[in-house]
């Protein structure tokens, strides 16, 4: 089955500290650049970046009219191309708004972690093909608790080795979409192993 639309939004504010403190984290340049690419690379529709720091939506709007409309469209399109996806927010209130106005219907925020728990891959591969989604993404140490206690799936954590779990947010963009791509893919690894097994 084909998936519904998808989105993803990078946080910027409600985020957590080292220390567990309420803050809103600095966008930075490689983040818009590189899940640009990467939600463009997956087909991803949206690539929402939510600050509620007038500076940083300046800078950010700056940004983008560069890579989208100046001397960067031209220099490499290719990247005006991913750019094309970012929508600046003050708040994950208006990604929801904004995303469900664009697709004329509510979509399902999934949360991510690094914390244990939530809802499988397959799951969310299967979640996708009912719904259009949203994918949240923390910057800093993460996203605040509150927006875990308001019912929204929560995605399983990318799992490493020896314990240790500290991704960059844009290496765990890239693989989470990889992850939701692959369609069958668990079935087909089942598969292989029964045969060698």
């Amino acid at each position: 089955m084909s998936r519904r639309p998808l989105a993803v939004a990078l946080v910027h504010y409600p985020i957590v500290d080292r220390r567990g403190d309420l803050v809103t984290t600095a966008v930075t340049n490689l983040d818009i650049h590189d899940i640009a690419r990467t939600c463009r690379t997956f087909g991803v529709e949206r690539y929402f970046v939510i600050t509620p720091a007038a500076e940083q939506q300046t800078l950010l709007e700056r940004l983008l009219a560069h890579w989208r409309t100046g001397h960067g469209a031209g220099y490499n399109p290719d990247r005006a191309e991913a750019l094309s996806l970012v929508t600046v927010t003050a708040t994950l209130e208006e990604a929801l708004a904004s995303w469900r106005e664009e697709l004329g219907e509510a979509p399902l925020p999934v949360l991510t972690s690094a914390r244990a728990g939530g809802i499988s891959f397959p799951r969310c591969r299967q979640l996708a093909t009912e719904r259009p989604l949203l994918l949240v993404f923390g910057t800093g140490w993460g996203l605040a608790p509150a927006l875990f206690e308001r019912g929204w799936p929560v995605l399983e954590p990318i799992a490493g080795t020896d314990g240790y779990n500290h991704l960059p947010v844009r290496a765990a963009v890239a693989i989470i979409l990889d992850r939701l791509q692959r369609q069958g893919q668990d079935q087909l690894s089942a598969a292989v192993a029964s045969d060698l097994g």
